[in-house]
């Protein structure tokens, strides 16, 4: 199996590189590899997705941190920082690594508080196994949006297989009319206490998984864990200007815990779907709009598309191909903001591919009353020609 590639390798930055550095490098080479630009091609489609999971890490400070120090054996055990897509692949939690060694759980549910959650507090904010200790997953979706979306901000209803809430029990994992008992192993504690030489240290009680009750009658559809692996609908909020790359979290929707523990989040990536007319550089559109070579030398005046219809353009007289028009106002909003950026109209001067003889007869008159006088860049680039070469 081949080893990963450094995460700063993949996305082309340098270990001191500030978030805004990583964003940047990211957003360029997602551009580059997104699955629209190279439909079929599966080497583009897994860089596509390595550059997913180096982002993911990169960005969040406490994944790397744990990265800087441990490379990627900080996340061996959980699946990476976050590679998971719409099929519900839960996040690992860096700080494992230290909860693995001192007697400790995961996030995504398996364990409580060793000796980091006594000294620290726990990386989920609580010290006692019950309700903390089985927590559901945090869940990972990556949605693609369109310029439009991102114009307006909209709504989107996501569809998500995942472990929900049982619905025989409601989460409580027992039978109706089923009664639970404290646990006698960890007084309901959902934890134990261990002798290590010098040190007392926690861990998950075995008997209870750390619930802390023990269920009399489990739950024939769930047994007794309280969730079911089922489809569920989340709706969600997208503001108008988000970015490529932003990462949105969706409270509580994530895995539902065990027996009515906390439930994870989701946490929904954002991919900007290619537009068919006009390239997004933050919160400035770029378009390149043809223009015939008469109204370039005449002057006149253009139709050129807009996000949100059309808009007039003046060409005056004498424009060269390449020249930049701004259209202020008319690019995509400033993300929390009242701004808005503004679209770029590059034009490109078109010559036409066929004339009939008149024409020609035409153009060749005009070529003639205009000699040399009328091509400025023409004369420049000759010159220095002749001066280039002596």
């Amino acid at each position: 199996m081949a080893s990963k590639r450094d995460y700063y390798e993949v996305i082309g930055v340098d270990r001191g590189a500030s978030q805004d550095d990583i964003k940047k490098a990211y957003r360029k080479l997602a551009v580059k590899f997104h699955p629209d630009k190279n439909p079929g091609d599966s080497s583009a489609e897994e860089k596509f997705k390595e550059l997913g999971e180096a982002y993911d890490v990169l960005m969040d400070s406490q994944k790397r941190a744990a990265y800087d120090q441990y490379g990627h054996a900080a996340f061996a055990q959980g699946g990476g920082g976050g590679r998971g897509a719409a099929s519900g692949e839960g996040f690992h939690d860096p700080f494992d690594i230290f909860r693995d060694v001192f007697g400790g759980g995961g996030a995504g549910g398996g364990g409580g508080g060793g000796i980091f959650e006594q000294f620290f507090g726990g990386a989920q904010g609580g010290g006692g196994g019950r309700g903390n200790s089985q927590r559901g997953a945090d869940l990972r979706y990556d949605l693609q949006i369109t310029l439009e979306e991102v114009a307006s901000g909209v709504e989107r209803e996501l569809e998500v297989n995942k472990l929900g809430t049982c619905g025989g029990c409601k989460g409580t994992g027992a039978e109706d009319g089923s009664k639970t008992t404290t646990c006698t192993t960890c007084q309901g504690r959902g934890q134990v206490t261990r002798s290590s030489g010098f040190f007392q240290v926690r861990q998950t009680c075995n008997r209870c998984t750390g619930t802390g009750q023990i269920v009399m009658r489990p739950c024939r559809k769930c047994g007794g864990e309280g969730r079911l692996m089922s489809p569920s609908r989340i709706k969600l909020k997208i503001p108008p200007g988000i970015e490529e790359g932003s990462r949105l979290r969706s409270g509580g929707n994530g895995e539902a815990g065990v027996r009515g523990a906390t439930a994870g989040d989701l946490y929904v990536m954002i991919h900007l779907k290619e537009h068919g007319m006009f390239e997004r550089s933050e919160e400035n559109l770029f378009c390149e709009v043809p223009v015939a070579f008469t109204t370039a030398a005449l002057g006149g005046e253009i139709t050129v598309p807009t996000l949100g219809g059309r808009a007039l353009l003046k060409i005056p007289s004498g424009t060269q191909s390449g020249t930049a028009f701004k259209l202020r106002g008319n690019g995509l909003p400033v993300l929390n903001s009242s701004q808005k950026g503004d679209l770029i109209i590059r034009v490109v001067v078109e010559v036409p591919s066929r004339l009939n003889s008149e024409q020609r007869k035409k153009l060749e008159e005009l070529a003639e009353l205009m000699g040399d006088d009328n091509t400025p860049m023409y004369r420049s680039f000759f010159e220095k020609a002749r001066a280039f070469f002596g």
